[in-house]
């Protein structure tokens, strides 16, 4: 429960940075958003290990290729997916990233051995109903700008699949402020190599969205390493659905993108996939619990 906890806060941050994001996109590239997001969330970072004490300790790693790897993916998906922001509603955006949880699931069974069980399974399916459901309408008729933002927002979720069962891979050999750090260290510096693809001088409205972008989103990550400490990769993955609520309501109130029938049936499925999963995960602790109990009894 404190790994899904962690998950829907973290997917709660992050909508919101979305959101900081979109209002800058259509001026500001891609690149020079991932720059502002990174390096301002090096200072969240800092002071959060001053916090635990662990300015020094925190920081050391065994495995300094696995970081690399797993910046470059990250930075990758969040490259992609700050591009199609600006050719895309929020929620249909936000629609799209939810096959990263889907990609998620097979690559922790192919990569880290999760054993993922049948339930689990089906719920992960009916999200994808859900996503189908949302994206169904526009199938057939978008525009080229939009197919566009289809195919580098369906790119972001490939790689951000990758890159966060990479860190559930490094979670219990590697500190989470070790991850996070680096992370955004790898993406401060990838977003430079962007400068020559045209970066603009940001106005100060511009540039409030961007830092405060930068600042939530060092807090989001944080909360999202943490929480593969706590749950397996599958388990995780249907909560990122929350999110779809969140850029529904700020895609309504802010960008005055309106809710559709769909997007709404589709959302609706999305919950309820991830309400199986906590009922599921709920009555299988509690047959553990009575198993331990049993098997305490027989030793005394």
């Amino acid at each position: 429960m404190r790994g899904i906890l962690l998950m829907i806060g973290a997917v709660t941050v992050f909508t919101v940075m979305t959101s900081f994001i979109k209002v800058t996109s259509g001026r500001v590239p891609a690149g020079e958003a991932v720059f502002f997001r990174s390096v301002m969330a090096l200072p969240v970072i800092m002071i959060w290990l001053a916090s635990r004490g662990q300015l020094r300790g925190g920081l050391a790693t065994q495995r300094p290729w696995g970081h690399v790897v797993r910046g470059v993916a990250g930075t990758v998906a969040m490259g992609l997916g700050f591009a199609g922001l600006a050719y895309l509603p929020l929620p249909e955006v936000t629609a799209i990233r939810f096959v990263t949880p889907i990609l998620m699931v097979i690559l922790a069974a192919l990569i880290l051995g999760e054993k993922v069980r049948l339930v689990r399974l089906s719920a992960v399916g009916i999200g994808l109903v859900g996503v189908i459901i949302i994206l169904w309408p526009s199938l057939g008729g978008t525009s080229e700008a939009a197919s566009f933002g289809a195919l580098l927002v369906l790119g972001s979720a490939g790689f951000a699949a990758f890159a966060q069962v990479f860190v559930k891979s490094m979670a219990g050999r590697e500190k989470t402020a070790a991850i996070v750090f680096y992370f955004s260290m790898t993406a401060t510096g990838l977003s430079l190599l962007t400068i020559p693809f045209g970066w603009v001088v940001p106005t100060p409205r511009e540039l409030a969205f961007l830092v405060s972008a930068g600042l939530i989103g060092g807090v989001g990550q944080i909360l999202l390493t943490s929480s593969y400490r706590f749950a397996d990769a599958g388990v995780l993955a249907p909560f990122t659905y929350v999110s779809m609520l969140w850029a529904i309501v700020i895609g309504y109130f802010v960008f005055n993108e309106a809710p559709t029938v769909p997007m709404l049936s589709g959302a609706a499925l999305i919950i309820g996939a991830g309400v199986l999963i906590v009922l599921r995960e709920q009555q299988l602790g509690l047959k553990r619990l009575a198993r331990r109990k049993v098997e305490v009894k027989g030793l005394q």
